[in-house]
C-alpha cells in the first residue's frame, strides 16, 4: 500500500513538472522528474497535520518558494473550456453557484477515471474529509454547545440542498451511481470547502496542485528574525546580504502567504517566517476560531491564539454599548476581548451613572476597584454555570479521548465498568448508533472507524471550548484576589 502512495506521488509530481509548477525561483523549464527538490519535499508529519511540505534547505522569510502556473489550476472555467459537453450541460442551470458548478465539474472528472488530464492530481485527494458537513448526528450532538450543534446542522443542511440542486445536472453528465450520492457530494464539496484558494475571476477559487500540500499555520504563529538568533541558531543562507533585506523587505509588506500574480500568471507562495531544513513549512489561510475550522477545513489546533467563546449575556448589556455581538467574546487565553470587558464594566455601573461612565469605558479605563471586582465576578459566574450544565467536564473529555486513542491503538475498548458513568454512556450510545456490539473486541467497519475521528474531533473542540471558560474563571479570580489583596494592603497602611 504504502510503495503504491509513493509510485502514485512520484507520478503526481512528474505530472506538475510538465505543467511548469516548481519550487525553484526560476522561471526556466527544468529536466528533472520532480517539480520539488530545490526547497520543498513532500513529507509526512503525523503529530502536525498529516501529510505536508518540509523545508528541504533553510529558507528565508519572504523567499518564494512555490510557483503554479495558471493552466495547472483546476477552475470550473477551466474545466469548461476543455470539456465541451460538460460547457452546454452546465450553461442550462444557471440558477447553480460557482462552488456548485465546480463541484459537479470534479465529481466529472473523476466519472473519467484515467482518461482525465487531471487524474494523477485526483489521486492525491483524501477519499474522505472531517468537516462539519460530514458529521453524522451522533458527532455533531457530542459538540455539546448549542452554537457549534447549530453551526454544524446548518452545514449539514446546505451540503444536501446543494446536492439535491446539482443533482439533475449530475444526472445529464450521466454520471457512475455512486457518484450521485450523496457521500460523493460531501467529497466534491469539501474537496472544495478544505482546497480551494482564492482567485479574482471565480467565486468558487481554484484548485492548486502541490500549493494544497501546505498545512495550516494560525496567524500570529511567526518568529521574528531577532528572535531566531536569540534562540541561538545562526540562520545560514547562501543567499548575499542583498537578497535577503529584499526578500525581508518583501514579506513586511505582504499581507498574505500566497495569492494569484498577474504579472506571472502564477500562484505564488512565499515563506511566511525563517524555517530550516527539515522543518515543515507552512501557510496561514486567514484567521478563524476552531469551530470554523471544523467547519471549513475539517481539523481544529489544540493551541489556537484565534480562538474564542460567545457567552450569553444579560439582554440590557447588548442595548446599552454600541459593539457588534461578534466582538464580545473570551479569548483563547481566557481574557475578556476589549469589547466584552467594555460591556461588562458599563453594565457594572448603577444605571443612573451610566451615561457619565461611558467614555471611560470605552476608553479602556477602569472605573475603580469596586466595578472591576463586579465586572469579574459575573464573568467567573457566567462561565462556571455554562460549565455545569454541560454533560461531561473538561477532564471527562480528556479521559474520554485517552480511551478512543487507545482503542485505536489495540482495537479493544476497555470494560464499561471501569470508565466513569457519563462516558460509559456516551460510548454506548455511539456504538449503539453504529451498530456495534461491544465484547470487548470490536470488529467496526472502515465508516464507524472514520466517525471515531470525527467523534474524537467533536470532544476536543468541546475539551478547548471547557478549557477557555476555565482559563477565563482563572483569571477573573486572579483579579479579582489582586484587587482585594491592594485594598487589605492600603487598609492596612491607614491603620
Amino acid at each position: 500500500m504504502e510503495e503504491a502512495e509513493a509510485m502514485s506521488l512520484k507520478s503526481f509530481l512528474k505530472w506538475a513538472t510538465e505543467l511548469g509548477i516548481s519550487d525553484t525561483p526560476s522561471t526556466s523549464t527544468t529536466q528533472s522528474d520532480s517539480c520539488l527538490g530545490h526547497s520543498l519535499f513532500v513529507f509526512n508529519f503525523p503529530e502536525a497535520g498529516g501529510r505536508g511540505l518540509e523545508a528541504a534547505r533553510d529558507i528565508w522569510k519572504g523567499e518564494l518558494i512555490l510557483r503554479v502556473p495558471e493552466r495547472a489550476l483546476m477552475t470550473s472555467q477551466s474545466l469548461m473550456m476543455n470539456d465541451e459537453a460538460f460547457s452546454i450541460a452546465v450553461k442550462k442551470h444557471p440558477s447553480l453557484s460557482s462552488a456548485q458548478i465546480l463541484a459537479v465539474a470534479l465529481l466529472n472528472e473523476v466519472n473519467k477515471g484515467k482518461s482525465s488530464r487531471w487524474w494523477p492530481y485526483l489521486k492525491q485527494f483524501p477519499r474522505s474529509y472531517d468537516t462539519l458537513a460530514d458529521f453524522g448526528k451522533f458527532e455533531i450532538q457530542a459538540l455539546q454547545i448549542d452554537d457549534a450543534i447549530w453551526a454544524a446542522q446548518k452545514a449539514s443542511r446546505k451540503a444536501e440542498e446543494e446536492w439535491n440542486e446539482a443533482t439533475v445536472l449530475m444526472h445529464e453528465l450521466k454520471l457512475k451511481p455512486q457518484l450521485l450520492a450523496l457521500k460523493a457530494w460531501l467529497w466534491a464539496s469539501g474537496s472544495i470547502s478544505s482546497r480551494t484558494m482564492h482567485i479574482p475571476w471565480d467565486e468558487a477559487g481554484c484548485l492548486c496542485p502541490v500549493g494544497d500540500f501546505f498545512n495550516y499555520a494560525a496567524p500570529g504563529e511567526e518568529t521574528s528574525i531577532s528572535e531566531d538568533r536569540v534562540a541561538g541558531k545562526a540562520f545560514s543562507l547562501q543567499e548575499d546580504s542583498l537578497l535577503k533585506s529584499e526578500t525581508e523587505l518583501a514579506a513586511a509588506h505582504r499581507l498574505i502567504d500566497a495569492g494569484y500574480e498577474e504579472d506571472v500568471s502564477s500562484y505564488c507562495f512565499y515563506a511566511r517566517r525563517n524555517y530550516w531544513k527539515g522543518e515543515q513549512v507552512l501557510l496561514s489561510y486567514g484567521t478563524y476560531t476552531n469551530l470554523e475550522l471544523l467547519q471549513h477545513y475539517g481539523f481544529l489546533l489544540t493551541e489556537n491564539p484565534n480562538d474564542k467563546v460567545f457567552i450569553p449575556l444579560e439582554s440590557d448589556m447588548y442595548s446599552m454599548c454600541s459593539w457588534e455581538s461578534e466582538l464580545l467574546y473570551i479569548q483563547s487565553d481566557g481574557k475578556p476581548s476589549f469589547a466584552l470587558l467594555s460591556a461588562v464594566r458599563l453594565w457594572a455601573v448603577p444605571q443612573n451613572n451610566r451615561r457619565s461612565s461611558v467614555h471611560l469605558v470605552y476608553s479602556g479605563n477602569r472605573l475603580s476597584m469596586e466595578n472591576e471586582v463586579v465586572a469579574m465576578r459575573w464573568l467567573a459566574k457566567k462561565c462556571r454555570t455554562i460549565l455545569e450544565i454541560l454533560p461531561t467536564t473538561a477532564e471527562e473529555d480528556g479521559q474520554l479521548l485517552a480511551i478512543l486513542d487507545e482503542f485505536q491503538d489495540i482495537h479493544q475498548f476497555m470494560e464499561t465498568k471501569e470508565i466513569p458513568p457519563q462516558l460509559a454512556s456516551e460510548l454506548c450510545a455511539f456504538l449503539k448508533s453504529k451498530n456495534v456490539v461491544s465484547e470487548g473486541i470490536c470488529a467496526m467497519s472502515s465508516i464507524a472507524r472514520r466517525s471515531i475521528e470525527r467523534w474524537k474531533l467533536a470532544i476536543l473542540w468541546r475539551y478547548l471550548y471547557k478549557k477557555i471558560l476555565r482559563n477565563c474563571i482563572v483569571h477573573c479570580t486572579e483579579v479579582i484576589t489582586d484587587f482585594i489583596s491592594q485594598r487589605d494592603s492600603v487598609q492596612g497602611n491607614l491603620h
